[in-house]
């Protein structure tokens, strides 16, 4: 029983936030956009979420008449049950979590690989080409950023000797210093290979409207596709509230002077700024930078992320072997870090060099002639 009355909250808990979510993207994105953004539906358009849930769960759900029934009504589950399976392990704060597992990290890799599985039933069940193009391009991406993802966990894992988050938290507490600073290239390979896998811009292909049409998702619609929304934004709530908690010092304050129920309720407030926190720079990578294409994106992984995973982890362990204080490897992570940035904004910008068309004027063709 207990488990289960957990199993509502965090249910009801992740609900709220993606509604929160919803709101706060859409006024991010106007205010980078120089919009005012949803304003007409209660204060500052803080009811509009509300008002596009009761759209679609009352909007008409279509059954394609080729499609595979079985399947295409499982898809949804396949892709939303995972997405609410990886809060049994996530903690809040010391004590507000629904099962504190030693192998909490390991439980999280293998869960998070589920979802893929419900976006190529989508594409199956739809027996449509867009959506199974869509699905199949979904798989390659996890299958190109789950090792850069996998490693940068494996590195914070190594860190703190342990595979529990909670342990993890609270060993940067007693350190008091965040894995941020002390593994900013590590930091860099878990939000990137995170959004990927999530399939955030600019990672967005698998559904890209201007290649195949919606993806996975073309064939869907009302609470069906609401189903699909929901999950989107809770694994993107998932990904901030991981990034916190292995890299932000989750919950933990440099010094809490009150204990009790006080404690409780200002770890949770600084737990959920820190989350917000990084959820706004996602939102801030949406509004600002474009979409990549299925080439530029599986050559960034595997080209660029996966042998940077593997320097990342090469240094954490030369560290430890050697006792190293943490600065050195917050020097080396940096360097690493700068260092590929620098290469890659210099081929960027060669190559927008090459692909530029060049306006030639009737003097510049009279002296080439």
């Amino acid at each position: 029983m207990t488990y289960a009355v957990g199993a509502a909250l965090i249910f009801a808990f992740l609900s709220v936030m993606v509604l929160v979510l919803t709101w706060l993207e859409r006024k991010a994105l106007a205010r980078i956009q120089q919009r005012m953004g949803p304003m007409r539906v209660g204060p500052h358009g803080t009811l509009q979420p509300i008002a596009d849930a009761l759209k679609l769960i009352t909007k008409e759900d279509i059954l394609p008449s080729w499609a595979d029934r079985r399947v295409y009504w499982l898809a949804p589950l396949a892709v939303f049950v995972p997405s609410l399976l990886l809060w049994v392990t996530i903690p809040i704060t010391q004590d507000i979590v629904l099962r504190n597992m030693d192998m909490g990290l390991f439980y999280i890799t293998a869960f998070s690989v589920l979802t893929v599985l419900g976006l190529v039933m989508a594409g199956w069940g739809s027996a449509n080409k867009y959506a199974i193009l869509g699905g199949l391009r979904a798989a390659g991406q996890l299958v190109s950023y789950e090792v850069p993802f996998i490693m940068a966990l494996l590195a914070v894992a190594m860190l703190s000797q342990s595979l529990n988050i909670v342990d993890i938290v609270n060993d940067q507490a007693e350190a008091k210093v965040g894995n941020a600073i002390v593994q900013p290239l590590g930091l860099f390979l878990f939000l990137v290979a995170a959004l990927a896998e999530l399939g955030r811009t600019p990672f967005d292909i698998h559904h890209a409207e201007s290649e195949v049409v919606g993806g996975p998702f073309v064939e869907y619609s009302g609470a069906h596709w609401a189903v699909f929304f929901l999950a989107e934004y809770i694994n993107t709530f998932t990904v901030a509230a991981l990034t916190t908690l292995l890299f932000l010092g989750g919950w933990r304050w440099p010094d809490m002077p009150f204990d009790g129920p006080l404690h409780t309720l200002l770890s949770v407030a600084w737990f959920l700024v820190k989350t917000y926190a990084v959820i706004l720079v996602i939102f801030w990578i949406r509004g600002t930078y474009p979409r990549l294409r299925i080439d530029q994106l599986m050559a960034f992984g595997w080209k660029v992320l996966v042998p940077l995973s593997f320097v990342n982890i090469i240094i954490t362990g030369i560290a430890l072997f050697y006792q190293w204080h943490w600065s050195l490897i917050t020097l080396m992570s940096a360097f690493w870090l700068v260092a590929v940035l620098i290469v890659l904004r210099r081929q960027a910008g060669d190559r927008h060099k090459r692909m530029t068309v060049r306006v030639l004027s009737a003097d510049d063709l009279r002296t080439t002639t």
